[in-house]
Order: structure tokens, then C-alpha cells, then sequence
């Protein structure tokens, strides 16, 4: 079911300029979202991410309203799907330098939505993610580190990989934010030298007792409970770390129910 629909600007077209800088240097961000009935019930928080990301970047947005109306087009009769937002500076000519006016670029797509999976197996990936405050938690189109990452991950044949910074601290799963509990409550890695800071992660962090902490590889292996999310899958308990393994939790069916009430699509 993949649908995508490109614009320059606000003028629909039927394919990408070659000189786009999206596609040379990934100059550009994008936002993957859970449709529901129709709708995406964390819209408005995507769309702040992609302004605070837009402002970083010094990438110029289109109108709000014409964006929402596509979106909402679009969406209209999906019972479940992924719906995916990117937009690049535009075109601009050759060298990293970005041009002074440019019309950005926008894909719009929808995909089918991904299956339920009770608890997941991961690995500990050997790549490891640079540090760049300037570009920490934005959700920039230059995810090479990434790739490498998720290439690790198939070749050990699990379900997501947690990375770590080049200090060795723990900092996210390739595609997911990772919490774990430590005795003492749940715990989520810093992201203000790399990472993203997740749509899912940012609820978290406002509806349920979270601290923010630096983790080392003992400290995640420790602990008593673990699990990664995003604003597509929801929440999703680990089972196994290589050699180690937990059992279900309580603690995070609790978080998975009271993120079902306020995101339906995530139950």
C-alpha cells in the first residue's frame, strides 16, 4: 500500500530534482507517524518536532494549514497504516554550502502498518553514533550511522540493536528510545549530544515517572526491567540482550496500558 505524493514548495510534482540537497547530503528531516481510524493522534507533537528541527537547520516550512490537509487527504479511510513525513531544503547547486533561497521539498507517504510484536530480542551493535550537540535529538534525514547499525542487526538475526556513543554511554535502539528499570524506576539515556528524542519518549517522560541519566553496558545489563519505543510500534518489551534475559514485566504492561488510552493506534 505504499502511496507517495512529492511537492515543491506547494506545487505537486511527479518526481525530485537530481540537485536536491535531501538526496546529496540528507539537508533535511522527516517524521514517521501511527495512523488511526483516519487520523494521527500525535500530529500536533510531530509537527512541533519537525518546526524545533526546522529552526536548527535553518530549512524555511510551507504553510501549516495545506500540510494538515494533505495529511488529513490522505489518511482519510486508513484503519491502521504509517504515514511518513519528509522535507529537504530543495534544490541548490554543487558544494555543502546551503543556497540563500531555496523552495524545500516534501514527501508525503503512507505505508501499511507494521505487525504486533509481543516482546523483542536485541543485540549490542559495535557502531557507534558521534557526537553532534548541534544536531542532537532532531530527526535529520543523515542516519548513515544507523544503516551500519541495522546492518549488524540483521546479520544477528534480532528484532532492534542498542547503540552507544563513542564515550561507550548507552544512547537508543537504531529506530527506538530504550528505558530500563533500575531498582529504583524507570530511566531513559540522555539525548544532548546525539539521538533523537522520540515522540514516544517525550510522553514518557511527561505521564510516567522518568528520569533522565547517563547509562553505561552495566548498567542496562542490571537491570530489572527493559524496553524500547517509538511513536509507531509503541511500547515494546525486550526479552533478551544477547545472554540476558527478563521475563515479563508488570511494571511495562502498566506504561503499554496507559499509553493505549492516550494513543489508541499504539494499543
Amino acid at each position: 500500500m505504499d502511496v507517495v505524493r512529492i511537492f515543491r514548495g506547494s506545487l505537486q510534482v511527479d518526481s525530485i530534482d537530481p540537485a536536491d540537497r535531501g538526496l546529496a547530503y540528507g539537508d533535511g528531516l522527516f517524521e514517521t507517524m501511527r495512523v488511526h481510524r483516519g487520523d494521527i493522534p500525535w500530529l500536533d507533537a510531530h509537527l512541533q518536532r519537525l518546526q524545533r528541527g526546522a529552526q536548527r537547520l535553518a530549512i524555511d516550512l510551507p504553510g501549516e494549514a495545506s500540510l494538515r490537509a494533505e495529511i488529513a487527504a490522505m489518511c482519510a479511510g486508513q484503519d491502521s497504516a504509517v504515514f511518513k513525513l519528509m522535507v529537504t531544503r530543495g534544490a541548490g547547486g554543487r558544494g555543502y554550502a546551503p543556497p540563500m533561497h531555496s523552495e524545500p521539498t516534501w514527501i508525503l507517504s503512507l505505508h501499511d502498518a507494521p505487525a504486533s510484536m509481543p516482546a523483542i530480542d536485541i543485540v549490542w551493535c559495535l557502531t557507534t553514533l558521534a557526537d553532534q550537540p548541534a544536531l542532537a535529538g532532531i530527526k535529520h534525514c543523515n542516519r548513515l550511522e544507523q544503516v551500519l547499525a541495522r546492518r549488524e542487526v540483521v546479520a544477528a538475526n534480532a528484532d532492534e540493536g542498542l547503540m552507544r556513543d563513542v564515550s561507550g554511554n548507552v544512547i537508543s535502539a537504531t529506530s527506538a528510545n530504550l528505558f530500563i528499570h533500575d531498582g529504583d524506576g524507570w530511566c531513559t539515556p540522555k539525548i544532548d549530544r546525539s539521538g533523537v528524542a522520540g515522540i514516544c519518549r517525550d510522553w514518557l517522560l511527561r505521564h510516567a515517572r522518568v528520569r533522565e541519566t547517563v547509562l553505561d553496558r552495566d548498567a542496562v545489563e542490571r537491570s530489572s526491567a527493559i524496553f524500547l519505543c517509538n511513536a509507531v510500534r509503541g511500547i515494546l518489551p525486550v526479552r533478551r540482550l544477547d545472554a540476558r534475559e527478563w521475563p515479563a514485566s508488570e511494571d511495562v504492561r502498566d506504561l503499554q496500558r496507559q499509553l493505549a488510552e492516550a494513543h489508541p493506534g499504539l494499543a
